[in-house]
């Protein structure tokens, strides 16, 4: 098994942040551009990664109580995560997310998932932001 894990501070409100992060219909605005999440009964969801071309059956589940995503493949077990929002002070956040990789075939190696989740981590901050300098959009 082979785990990661990378972290950014947010100058919003830990619940705005939560609530951009655990919305299912944006997630496409923060997730890295090849993968498309498509919810089906939740927490039943179609994660298509545009690399293989495949749908993979997972399940997305939040825990707003906690400020927390967790996610995984639901039939193989290949790979499973977490996002965690928690409050600073000074009205900021901090975000975590953890990527568990149970099968080896499925991690596409340390830079390639440090890039991808500096990268999303950098887009989740750019659509708080905007959400937070226009509370109406």
């Amino acid at each position: 098994m082979t785990e990661y894990e990378r972290s950014r501070t947010m100058p919003a409100q830990p619940e705005q942040v939560f609530d951009q992060a655990a919305n299912i219909g944006q997630l496409d605005t923060w997730l890295p551009s090849e993968l498309h999440v498509r919810a089906e009964e939740l927490p039943a969801v179609t994660v298509h990664e545009d690399r293989t071309d495949e749908d993979t059956s997972a399940l997305l589940r939040k825990r707003p109580e906690q400020m927390r995503l967790e996610w995984g493949t639901r039939d193989q077990g290949s790979y499973a995560g977490w996002l965690q929002v928690a409050g600073i002070g000074s009205g900021a956040s901090e975000v975590t997310v953890h990527l568990s990789f149970f099968d080896d075939s499925h991690d596409p190696g340390e830079q390639a998932v440090a890039d991808a989740l500096d990268g999303s981590l950098r887009r989740l901050e750019e659509q708080v932001r905007l959400r937070v300098d226009n509370p109406a959009g």
